[in-house]
């Protein structure tokens, strides 16, 4: 159901206490956080046991990736001599403290599924993962790896997980309701500003906000900030400029701009039913990774029809083209019982074969050059970011102490219910800011 935003006067900040506690973990890759299972996984706990040879076990927090694990498996089968088998562990919320805990004992897994950027660099720190920077220059030299991604998966210059997928933050709208309004895929900030304004004269919501299931309270933040400047973005991203800076408070202002002028749906509405109200001609743009493509199938999407994707246009055309992109990491242990087969597995992960079967089932983008992307609307993406040689952003989640990202998402998420307060949330922010990073580099240093 599509509901309108009130003004800003009548918002009820009385819905934050609704909102999840600061310390409550979510733990969400974004290419399923929405999604329902697509095939059964083996249940793992907090120990693993080794499989028989010839198998390696990928443990993860997502049982939507079932299916295209397994289509690498046996892919990687054909290539290697080695299949993966997926397993999970499904709450969530604990996830990443049963790996963390295991890491040291002979008990952990042999690979895991999980985070690029400072929450990989976070368990690089353990000592317990495997340096991959080998098997990351093999693959760079074959084509097999895009080297712009190569940071998001480095700790102190050594490369410590594979990429996986290669999701582009997008918004996609309906072309059918596009065109019946006179409208075309918006390609300039103006574009994408009238689009918007026609829409609603229309009748028709906008832009889909939302902090239903806590994490996306980001998401506008991320977006307009890196359209509006994106080295401002990656040097507040990574502790090197501040929450209360002009270009943070001009971006909040920005998205107060559109809460103004009644833009945005309810922020209670998720990802699932914003995809229906897309499809139906409800909601006009949602943005969110490439992954909703399989969400908006779901509700009857069509792409080329009735679903399609643009990245966000810069509103400073100055500046060099930026994407925002997620990406997990394969990642190998040093302790896994099957370590030996883990670490060839990872070995072979990037094989043109492999990649392929992963991203061609999952229905999302590939780090793999060398893959012909899953569907038309990843192709026009890619195709976007690649002659306008986009810089590539990683996604807000993934970027600065994890702790800190937790919560900053919730201090996001109380502006969006009230937008009013963006001075003082911003405050916030860097308070807790200043505090994450002394400690972050405190560690670094120990």
């Amino acid at each position: 159901m599509t509901g309108r935003h009130p003004p800003l006067g009548r918002i009820r900040t009385s819905a934050l206490s609704a909102l999840p506690s600061r310390r409550t973990v979510l733990r969400t890759v974004a290419a399923g956080a929405f999604a329902t299972a697509a095939a059964p996984l083996v249940s793992a706990c907090g120990t693993a046991a080794g499989q028989p040879p010839g198998k390696v076990a990928v443990h993860g927090d997502n049982p939507t990736w079932a299916a295209p694990l397994k289509a690498a498996g046996a892919a990687m089968r054909s290539v290697a001599g080695l299949e993966l088998v997926p397993e999970v562990i499904p709450s969530l919320e604990s996830f990443e403290q049963v790996v963390k805990s295991s890491l040291r004992t002979s008990k952990t897994p042999d690979m895991l599924k999980y985070w690029s950027g400072y929450r990989l660099q976070d368990l690089a720190r353990t000592g317990g993962i495997v340096d991959l920077s080998d098997h990351w220059a093999s693959a760079a030299r074959k084509g097999w790896a895009d080297p712009s991604l190569r940071s998001a998966f480095t700790y102190q210059g050594r490369v410590y997980g594979l990429p996986m997928n290669l999701a582009y933050w997008v918004f996609y709208y309906n072309p059918e309701v596009f065109r019946s309004n006179g409208l075309k895929k918006p390609r300039t900030w103006d574009d994408f500003l009238h689009a918007a304004d026609r829409l609603k004269r229309a009748g028709i919501t906008p832009l889909h906000g939302t902090t239903a299931g806590r994490w996306p309270a980001f998401i506008w933040f991320q977006e307009i900030l890196s359209r509006q400047d994106p080295q401002f973005y990656d040097d507040l991203m990574n502790g090197r400029a501040r929450y209360t800076d002009a270009p943070t408070q001009r971006a909040m202002r920005t998205i107060v701009s559109f809460f103004d002028k009644d833009w945005f749906t309810s922020m209670d509405m998720d990802h699932t039913a914003a995809a229906a109200g897309l499809v139906h001609g409800k909601v006009g743009m949602v943005p969110c990774g490439t992954w909703l493509g399989s969400i908006l199938a779901g509700a009857g999407g069509k792409p080329g029809k009735n679903v399609d994707a643009f990245v966000l246009p810069m509103q400073n055309t100055r500046v060099r083209p930026a994407v925002i992109f997620e990406s997990s990491a394969l990642v190998c242990t040093v302790k896994g019982p099957d370590r030996e087969e883990a670490y060839r597995a990872a070995g072979a992960w990037t094989h043109p074969k492999v990649m392929k079967a992963f991203s061609h089932t999952l229905q999302d983008g590939c780090p793999n050059p060398a893959v012909p992307p899953a569907d038309a609307i990843i192709d026009g993406v890619a195709t976007t970011a690649r002659e306008t040689k986009a810089r590539k952003l990683n996604r807000f989640w993934e970027l600065g102490p994890p702790e800190l990202v937790e919560s900053t998402v919730d201090d996001l998420a109380g502006f969006l219910i009230d937008p009013s307060s963006y001075r003082k949330v911003l405050r916030t922010m860097q308070g807790r800011a200043d505090e994450a990073w002394q400690v972050w580099k405190e560690a670094e240093g120990s």
